[in-house]
């Protein structure tokens, strides 16, 4: 009882150069027919808008779209001009994306959607290892430990990570100084964060993905590790069951040929 603990609480720490061992973007689902025949983007007063034909493209509290980025606008005119017969917005992340952050529906201030990343550290998804199958903590520390050690060295942090079922102390230091990062950003970016993190559930693969240290497909893969390899487990299971069937099957056919004098 006492060994079970002592694995319960068992956590590692992350030090920076010394390494020892519900935000949801609102969405209109209702289905319309596309209505236009081609999309455009056009700057206007050093932002970039989009057009369908030649109407402007709103956000749901009919506020003209516009961005920063000309390569974001690409994006969401390409977003727009992907669609078929029936526009399908559940499918246009980007779109979506920009309008919670030029609407504002829930009034978040920036230090309100910092305090909210900065909180989330402490339930990163990276930082949970599994605590009763070796196989899968030597995956995760194999693929997750390199990059909590970058998020550390990057930023000047200590981190925990755990095998526990509690989730580790994030320092005071760490804290502030995660939030005088995100601080720098302005809202729109602080915003794409807090999307990414809710997500993936993970600020450290966010984060890695916004420095190009992985791409986002690979942040996407190192948040899932743990369900693809319980879905692989699942399907050897499956696939053994599916022998052991048939083999049991083929035995007593035979035995009944034999018995039956059919063979």
């Amino acid at each position: 009882m006492i060994n079970l603990y002592f694995n319960l609480v068992k956590m590692y720490h992350f030090k920076y150069k010394n390494f020892v061992v519900t935000f949801n973007i609102v969405r209109n689902m209702a289905t319309l027919k596309r209505f236009y025949r081609k999309t455009n983007i056009l700057l206007s007063d050093g932002k970039f808008e989009i057009t369908l034909d030649q109407r402007k493209l709103k956000t749901p509290q009919r506020k003209v779209l516009q961005v920063d980025s000309k390569p974001l606008a690409l994006a969401i005119a390409a977003e727009w001009d992907m669609q078929k017969n029936t526009i399908d917005k559940s499918s246009m992340h980007l779109t979506a994306l920009c309008n919670t952050v030029i609407d504002n529906p829930h009034n978040y201030t920036k230090q309100d959607m910092v305090n909210y990343i900065v909180n989330c550290l402490e339930m990163d998804t990276i930082l949970f290892h599994s605590y009763e199958n070796e196989e899968l903590y030597k995956l995760q520390t194999e693929n997750w430990d390199p990059l909590v050690q970058w998020f550390c060295d990057n930023y000047g942090v200590n981190l925990i990570k755990t095998q526990s079922i509690e989730a580790p102390t994030v320092p005071l230091e760490t804290k502030a100084i995660l939030t005088r990062h995100l601080m720098s950003h302005n809202y729109s970016a602080v915003c794409g964060f807090m999307y990414g993190v809710d997500a993936i559930k993970s600020v450290i693969l966010t984060l890695a993905a916004a420095e190009r240290v992985i791409s986002i497909k690979e942040a996407v893969r190192q948040s899932r590790l743990e369900e693809n390899y319980q879905v692989r487990i699942a399907i050897f299971i499956l696939r053994s069951l599916q022998l052991i069937y048939f083999f049991f099957l083929n035995y007593f056919i035979s035995c009944y040929r034999f018995r039956t004098g059919d063979l």
